[in-house]
């Protein structure tokens, strides 16, 4: 029984509110002691059967491939916090060692984060490992290379079975370094999923994998409000980043000027890129997002940005340049519609422009939108943007069972 039942007067003897003030701080509690008593037995007979229930269900599902996954780059949280909605404890983002599970499909998953995380330093407890690593620049490349080897040497010494790499990969695409590594070329690596139009996407073991939103600067799972669904917003569009010189973002600025447009918009430009948000430009950040009905998506090295998840992420519809950008992306075997062949394929409800010139047209529709319609429009992108992080979780679960469970067609 709870430990204070046995001592809490019952109402019989209570003589008024002074008795009330003399239960101190515990919450006063109008049930007598064996009334709660007996509620908190059938409660926890319940919670036995439910529990037995659990059991055999999952028993019926066996979970029949374990998989550990290591997150070395910081898009493993997209995955794990916004695609599988799994759970980290500590929820401290700087802690050294943060890990979580869950089970999923046939699959019983678990992720391990953080600087503690180190080659030979921690207990490998599958025998399937997803790797995901941050191939960007030269640097990332020489640390992601070491945890390759890592599970090269795991493999070969039997310690674990089977490798899938998750991988950050270059804005231009040129990720060659990690072919290699490939089971098709030899190597251990039998899947690959990798960020940006990379033109050897072919949905048989190698496939692309959404950027997310910029977990590297703590950017939260967000859910939606009752009033990020239905409040007016004060500003037609919004762009706050980097304007590089030469580049669409100057014509952009120059038509929203031009325009006038600048000042139904929420426009803040800068001209040098910041790694470091403050709290104060990371809170100005979101609120444009919360504060606006559109969000620009001007390209930058790569046409798929950070901004067009956290736009979604609350209710604030992308307008996108729909352009390529220079490098190797694109002109993937499987996909015609780059770039952004993935939310394309996915059926992504965003505007699209091919150039900036088009936007007064736009902003002008905008303007004549009633806010039903509005409401309407953001309630579809949310919810798009729950299904495609749905469809993301089950297409991975999907590609490592097909690829990791003994085939039973032998």
């Amino acid at each position: 029984p709870p430990r204070s039942a046995a001592r809490r007067p019952s109402h019989r003897d209570r003589r008024g509110p002074r008795d009330h003030v003399a239960l101190g701080n515990e919450e006063w509690n109008p049930w007598e002691g064996d009334e709660k008593n007996e509620l908190v037995a059938s409660q926890q007979r319940y919670e036995a059967n439910l529990k037995m229930i659990q059991n055999a269900r999952s028993h019926l599902e066996q979970t029949s491939l374990r998989v550990q996954i290591w997150g070395k780059a910081a898009i493993g949280l997209y995955l794990w916090q916004h695609i599988f909605g799994g759970h980290l404890q500590p929820a401290d983002v700087t802690a050294q060692w943060r890990e979580g599970s869950q089970n999923a499909g046939k699959t019983y998953f678990s992720f391990i984060t953080g600087p503690s995380v180190v080659p030979g330093y921690f207990s490998v407890e599958a025998e399937n490992v997803v790797l995901v690593l941050n191939g960007r620049e030269k640097a990332k490349i020489t640390y992601a290379t070491q945890w390759l080897h890592y599970a090269q040497t795991l493999v070969q010494t039997h310690k674990i079975q089977r490798v899938a790499v998750v991988l950050l990969g270059n804005e231009q695409c040129n990720n060659d370094w990690i072919q290699p590594y490939l089971k098709r070329h030899g190597g251990f690596v039998n899947l690959l999923f990798v960020t940006y139009d990379y033109a050897l996407v072919n949905e048989e073991d190698i496939f692309q994998w959404p950027l997310g939103v910029a977990t590297y600067r703590n950017f939260p799972v967000v859910e939606p409000s009752w009033s990020m669904l239905h409040d007016p917003r004060s500003y037609l569009c919004n762009f706050l980043g980097t304007v590089y010189k030469n580049s669409s973002r100057e014509i952009l600025m120059e038509i929203l000027k031009q325009n006038g447009l600048d000042q139904l918009c929420w426009i803040a430009a800068r001209d040098q890129w910041q790694p470091q948000e403050t709290n104060e430009s990371f809170k100005n950040y979101q609120d444009a997002l919360l504060q606006s009905d559109l969000t620009l998506c001007p390209v930058g090295v790569n046409t798929e940005c950070y901004r067009i998840y956290e736009a979604c992420s609350y209710g604030s519809l992308p307008v996108i340049e729909d352009v390529m950008t220079l490098g190797d992306c694109g002109n993937s075997s499987m996909y015609h519609s780059a770039p952004l062949q993935l939310l394309k394929t996915m059926g992504a409800p965003f505007i699209f422009i091919k150039n900036w010139k088009e936007l007064p047209a736009v902003l002008e529709k905008e303007k004549k939108m009633s806010l039903q319609e509005k409401i309407q429009r953001r309630k579809k992108l949310i919810e798009w943007y729950r299904n495609f992080k749905a469809w993301m979780k089950q297409k991975f679960i999907n590609t490592l069972e097909n690829s990791f469970l003994p085939n039973d067609k032998g």
